[in-house]
């Protein structure tokens, strides 16, 4: 720490300084003076090209890291989903803030929720999870890729209605030559110009857009949502999938922080460590882990601390959602880590590991990476 003044490293979208704002706010009520520093990592140079062909893990998450090895940060903040399992011998993660709602949200112009849309309806999402339980629970939709940050790629769901709109009225007030008056009987009551104007900045942006496809509805982590604020807007409806068929990434809506000097990692501690998350999250992990999935496989696992146990529930399916191993345990929170290792154990034996290989021989073929944003 330079002057006592604790550096974060974080990325520089809107909702990695989000996250990474709120572990400076804990930081702060411990009288810790701290400093944000945003890193370009891997991923954000690739910021258009469709995540799940980074092809390793760690795209978000090596270059925070490597400034805090070299010293150049005291900490970096990570959406826990997208670190890998494996950690550098001289790095840790310090603390484990109190979670979000880890679940995954339906984003749709229309409402509803996936048993509601109709047959043949375009699904967008940047995992192969979330495509293989879409796909699962509703194989007549179509899912394609859609890439970007939060806020992207809301405004790819909502671009086509304001662009239809928008020309709509441009193509009155050309036959009416501007005259575009509720008097004179024109649909609207207000010109383009005057319609424009009172767009917010998010829309504006989705009518700037250039779509090569459109989407019905998107599939989101509800985590990033509320982080972003961008959970309740007029343009689209947010319904919340049901956890126990959609099950969410290892450690979807925590977030880590990772730090490898002592009294950085005392005082990251010391602030944000919420013992309930971490257990939960170490359950996720450790299964992810053991099972070997790695970053190729389509893998929920999501588990919740209850009094002396932690529940978890897995699901690991094929790519396109056919087959599938799924379970539900009861681990003791006295020995979490090592159920949770039996647990994976269990799934293995009973079909998870074909499921698995299949899912990294159809990854290597195609150089793909099931990798996902919040």
């Amino acid at each position: 720490m330079t002057d006592g003044t604790l550096r974060l490293a974080t990325r520089g979208s809107a909702l990695a300084r989000v996250q990474a704002e709120s572990v400076a706010d804990a930081l702060a009520t411990r009288r810790r003076s701290v400093e944000l520093v945003e890193v370009e990592t891997r991923g954000d140079r690739l910021s258009e090209e469709l995540i799940s062909r980074l092809g390793k893990t760690g795209a978000f998450v090596r270059a925070l890291d490597e400034e805090v090895l070299a010293g150049e940060c005291d900490a970096a903040v990570h959406s826990m989903k997208d670190m890998p399992t494996e950690m550098p011998d001289d790095l840790r993660v310090a603390g484990v803030p109190e979670r979000a709602p880890s679940g995954d949200v339906l984003v749709s112009r229309e409402g509803g929720t996936v048993a509601d849309l109709p047959s043949g309806s375009v699904v967008g999402t940047s995992s192969l999870r979330r495509k293989a339980q879409v796909l699962a629970a509703r194989p007549d939709l179509t899912v394609e890729p859609l890439r970007g940050n939060v806020d992207t790629r809301l405004r790819k769901l909502v671009a086509p209605d304001l662009q239809a709109e928008h020309e709509a009225r441009v193509e009155e007030k050309r036959d009416r030559k501007g005259d575009l008056t509720s008097s004179d009987g024109s649909e609207y009551d207000r010109t383009v110009e005057e319609w424009f104007d009172d767009l917010s900045e998010f829309q504006r942006r989705a009518l700037e857009r250039e779509l090569d496809t459109e989407f019905d509805a998107v599939v989101l982590a509800e985590a990033g949502l509320r982080r972003s604020g961008l959970l309740d807007r007029p343009e689209y409806e947010v319904e919340r999938l049901e956890r126990a068929e959609f099950v969410p990434a290892p450690g979807q809506g925590a977030i880590a922080v990772t730090t490898a000097d002592r009294d950085a990692t005392e005082a990251v501690h010391d602030a944000v460590e919420h013992q309930p998350t971490r257990i939960a999250t170490t359950v996720e992990r450790t299964v992810l882990k053991e099972l070997g999935g790695g970053c190729i496989a389509p893998i929920g696992v999501g588990a919740l601390l209850q009094g002396e146990h932690v529940q978890v529930r897995a699901r690991i399916l094929s790519a396109d959602g056919s087959e599938e191993v799924a379970a539900n345990r009861d681990l003791p929170v006295r020995r979490h880590a090592d159920a949770a290792a039996e647990f994976a154990a269990d799934l293995r034996e009973r079909g998870a590991a074909d499921l698995i290989e299949a899912a990294k021989r159809e990854a290597d073929a195609n150089g793909e990476a099931a990798r996902e944003e919040e």
